[in-house]
């Protein structure tokens, strides 16, 4: 199982992490849910607890966890944080999916 996470992505969740003035380790979550306009919809938090069936990849100094079920949808997938415009956000390159939505945020097989 794979995830890869650009610098971009890596320096946005630091930034994010050092806001939160948390007494915890701090890393981002990602997880995916049924829902969404296509089907599946990721979902982002920060997070202090790590559960047995969580696996963690890291990078420079930040870490991102993803639930066993959740990476079977996101394995291959690249974590990138993208700055427009019109706006700012995480964006997940998803091998796996089949189709996604306009804003990005959900997807289908």
């Amino acid at each position: 199982m794979q995830l890869t996470i650009t610098d971009s992505a890596a320096a946005r969740i630091s930034t994010l992490i050092q806001t939160e003035n948390s007494s915890g380790i701090l890393r981002l979550r990602i997880r995916v849910s049924g829902g969404g306009c296509s089907g599946f919809q990721y979902g982002f938090v920060l997070d202090d607890a790590l559960l047995p069936d969580d696996l963690v990849f890291g990078k420079d100094d930040v870490s991102v966890i993803i639930d066993e079920i959740s990476l079977g949808l996101l394995d291959g997938s690249q974590v990138d944080y993208v700055e427009d415009l019109s706006s700012a956000s995480f964006v997940i390159k998803n091998p796996n999916a089949a189709s996604s939505c306009g804003c990005g945020n959900s997807f289908s097989l």
